[in-house]
């Protein structure tokens, strides 16, 4: 399986992590710096002023900017990466194939097999969650409810997600293959993580081989149409080079 991954992309966003992680600090260390000033100097007003002005103006900035942080973090740093997960549940998959991440937002990762040109929704929270239809849901008590804010792991819409995922995919493919059908599935990749599914309108797979049901047993037991990938080499070359950069 050749795999083509957007390293300039991920290198980009895990120093804007790093980066937006240590500036909140730096902002929070100022501010605690104000306030000490404030309460060693000599001029009791001049030190109120300036700990309220400090406080005022460093602290909520400093917390949206340690939120988005946090935020890139689990998306861009956080162990372990979707792009390895999803390439270790492929193994087997047939050579032919044509692997891609973080290329064609919001379809982050995208598969060129003999089973069809599919599109993968990650969910890499830890937990349990439930599922039922299209609704998706984290199962914690009340503090991790809480917590969960500052965590920013809230599971979102995966199906919403991989639908749009779809679209996007099949308005590429449209001048090149346009009867190529683009099917979705929602993969999670932390090997804690535990899905109560009532119903999903999309298949819902374990990166690990392990668990069930995996990513490798759905694409060894889904038809593979001959062993012939759905687009041929001078359909993939196109999409390729309407999509990835020179």
């Amino acid at each position: 399986m050749r795999v083509e991954t957007n390293d300039r992309i991920m290198r980009r966003n895990r120093k804007i992590a790093q980066y937006s992680f240590f500036i909140s600090m730096g902002v929070w260390l100022a501010g605690l710096g104000v306030s000490f000033s404030g309460v060693f100097g000599d001029d009791a007003s001049e030190t109120l002023s300036l700990i309220e002005v400090g406080v005022t103006l460093t602290l909520p900035f400093a917390l949206i900017l340690a939120l988005f942080a946090v935020y890139m973090t689990n998306l861009w740093i956080r162990e372990p990466r979707p792009e390895q997960a999803i390439r270790d549940g492929l193994k087997g998959v047939s050579n032919k194939s044509v692997l891609y991440h973080y290329f064609h937002a919001p379809a982050k990762h995208v598969l060129i097999s003999p089973q069809g040109v599919i599109v993968m929704i990650v969910r890499w929270q830890p937990g349990t969650m439930t599922v039922d239809g299209e609704k998706w849901r984290m199962e914690r008590g009340v503090f991790g409810r809480m917590t969960g804010i500052f965590r920013l792991d809230g599971l979102g819409d995966p199906v919403g997600e991989a639908e749009r995922a779809v679209e996007y995919i099949e308005r590429i493919l449209e001048p090149i293959a346009p009867d190529v059908d683009v099917e979705p599935l929602i993969v999670l990749t932390d090997p804690r993580a535990e899905a109560d599914m009532t119903d999903s309108p999309i298949p819902v797979l374990y990166t690990d081989e392990k668990r069930k049901p995996n990513l490798k047993s759905f694409m060894r037991k889904h038809p593979d149409k001959g062993g012939e990938l759905p687009l041929t080499d001078e359909q993939i070359e196109a999409f390729e080079k309407a999509t990835l950069p020179e």
